[in-house]
């Protein structure tokens, strides 16, 4: 169990190099991992949303009604921006109907399961973090297939049932599962939960090996526009969200943990989404599978810049008050 644990610490903390690795390797030498279908996705992204709710506890949700103003803000604030950006960019660089749906679906889908991670590095809120990731899970099956009906309905049919349905089953579903297990067998969870960063690591890699490999010939083609798009799309996320925690005068590890909530997002979900109710559209799944290798990059990143600012205030604090 100690080799375990010790494995799974590794892969937690090398994630991003690990998945850059392996969509490399699908990419190049997409033979090589062919093995995973992309028919697996939904049953891998089911098991890293089960590993989710095995780490939920009812005190998690206590910031949603103690603190019912935050999350609501950070809420809008992930439900609009990524949408309405995902849908500007689309605009700004012509994407043609298959990568616009991708990167829409990546826009309306909730927030990310490594924000609060993220978010916890970064020396922000992690609460509210964690309030807004189940928040925006919650409230995924109403409002991803609303907001890709709106955002897309002209460009591809979007059945919003179907969608509701498959949300219910690969996110809400698991989570729902792992959180009662969490729930009346803690001891045992407290066991398994050292390694939860082994399994959806391993899970997350494979989603992005089985889309990746499937459609090498086609990324390699257009892959410098999706990879552009994804990052924009990121990046702005991350600058909108943090904006508008300044904008009503929220403290800074608020604005830190509304930031990289609403800049993370639920790729494999989306990715999921795209395989399942756009299969005319194969490289729908590509922005996805793009932005989960590329969220992963940025989120470290981020989270090591805001943890340098979250210090550099706390000394200037320091100073102010010794003065």
């Amino acid at each position: 169990m100690n080799a375990l644990k010790k494995l799974s610490n590794l892969f937690g903390r090398y994630m991003a190099v690990i998945v850059i690795a392996v969509a490399a390797l699908a990419l190049l030498a997409p033979g090589t991992v062919s093995f995973i279908k992309t028919s697996y996705v939904n049953t891998l992204l089911g098991i890293v949303m089960f590993g989710m709710g095995l780490t939920l506890k009812p005190g998690d949700f206590k910031v949603v009604f103690s603190r019912p103003k935050d999350v609501i803000i950070g809420s809008i604030a992930q439900f609009t921006l990524m949408p309405l950006l995902a849908f500007l960019l689309t605009k700004l660089f012509r994407l043609p109907p298959e990568l616009a749906i991708g990167v829409i679906l990546v826009g309306t889908c909730p927030g990310g399961t490594s924000s609060n991670v993220m978010t916890y590095l970064s020396k922000g809120d992690v609460p509210l973090s964690v309030g807004m990731t189940a928040v925006s899970t919650v409230l995924a099956p109403f409002l991803t297939p609303l907001l890709t009906y709106v955002y897309a309905g002209t460009k591809v049919d979007v059945n919003m049932v179907s969608m509701f349905m498959s949300i219910i089953k690969v996110v809400i579903v698991p989570i729902a599962a792992g959180f009662v297990i969490n729930h009346f067998f803690s001891r045992f969870t407290q066991q398994v939960v050292d390694i939860l960063p082994l399994i959806s690591t391993t899970a997350i890699v494979a989603i992005v090996a089985a889309v990746v490999s499937a459609n090498s010939a086609k990324i390699l083609t257009s892959g410098l526009l999706i990879v552009g798009v994804v990052i924009l799309h990121n990046v702005l996320g991350y600058a909108t969200g943090y904006s508008v925690g300044k904008l009503l005068k929220l403290e800074p590890a608020k604005c830190r943990a509304i930031s990289i909530e609403v800049g993370m997002q639920n790729s494999g979900l989306a990715t999921s989404l795209a395989a399942t109710h756009f299969a005319a559209y194969p490289l729908a799944t590509i922005p996805g599978a793009v932005f989960s290798v590329w969220h992963n990059i940025s989120g470290a990143v981020l989270a090591n810049l805001y943890a340098r600012t979250a210090q550099t205030d706390g000394s200037k604090a320091g100073k102010a008050v010794s003065c």
